[in-house]
């Protein structure tokens, strides 16, 4: 299955760091995010895999130059869905799974959300993980009811997505276009959309993920 790595991004609340680096070459374990994922990609059987870069987008491709991926440019930062429609013009083959570039995930559950979502004969599927307290999606049965639900909830949306024609990408509103907004049309229209559970994600969100994941140590314990 073709796998979309979003990586164009300009982390803002990460700044002034990614004034200089781009987030996806910050580390997680001292080793840069992307790189890990991309690995993690293959590794996984996964491929092949486009690259939508944007922000220092220089940094990014010198990084991974060498390595089986194709890279698309993001011009303006117009939103998630605009990235990806993009990466399907270069390489139009669905299904195919979306994932941001400031995350890794446990070992196989990429593997396990595309084998989940190919047999669920869905129109899309969204990652989940077990959280309280955060934003939450609210699912029913395994399938999404809401992509964002203003409800608190233990169901908190990963940054995983799984993308079929169905999803209708050309007809999002915006700017910004976002994969959130065509995701809730497709449910709205009465497409089922998978919710599929996977494990813990370590990403790079804010400052302290950054200490966080690579200085486990000094995470405060109760």
């Amino acid at each position: 299955m073709q796998a979309v790595v979003m990586a164009a991004g300009e982390g803002r609340r990460l700044r002034p760091l990614t004034e200089r680096w781009p987030k996806p070459i910050l580390p997680i374990d001292g080793r840069p995010v992307i790189a890990t994922l991309i690995h993690q990609l293959a590794a996984e059987g996964l491929g092949p895999v486009t690259v939508v870069t944007g922000h220092l987008a220089d940094q990014i491709e010198r990084l991974l130059d060498g390595l089986d991926v194709r890279f698309v440019r993001q011009p303006e930062p117009l939103g998630s869905a605009d990235a990806v429609r993009r990466a399907l013009a270069e390489v139009s083959q669905l299904p195919a799974i979306v994932t941001a570039a400031d995350s890794v995930f446990r070992r196989g559950d990429l593997q396990r959300f595309g084998d989940e979502f190919a047999l669920s004969g869905a129109a899309g599927a969204i990652a989940y993980v077990r959280a309280r307290g955060r934003a939450a999606i609210r699912a029913e049965n395994g399938h999404v009811l809401r992509v964002v639900d203003p409800a608190p909830g233990n169901l908190a949306p990963a940054p995983v997505w799984g993308l079929s024609e169905e999803i209708d990408l050309d007809g999002v509103p915006g700017p910004p276009y976002e994969l959130a907004v065509a995701f809730q049309r497709a449910i709205d229209e009465g497409k089922l959309i998978a919710g599929i559970e996977i494990g813990r994600t370590r990403h790079l969100t804010e400052p302290a993920d950054l200490v966080l994941e690579n200085f486990p140590y000094l995470e405060p314990h109760e």
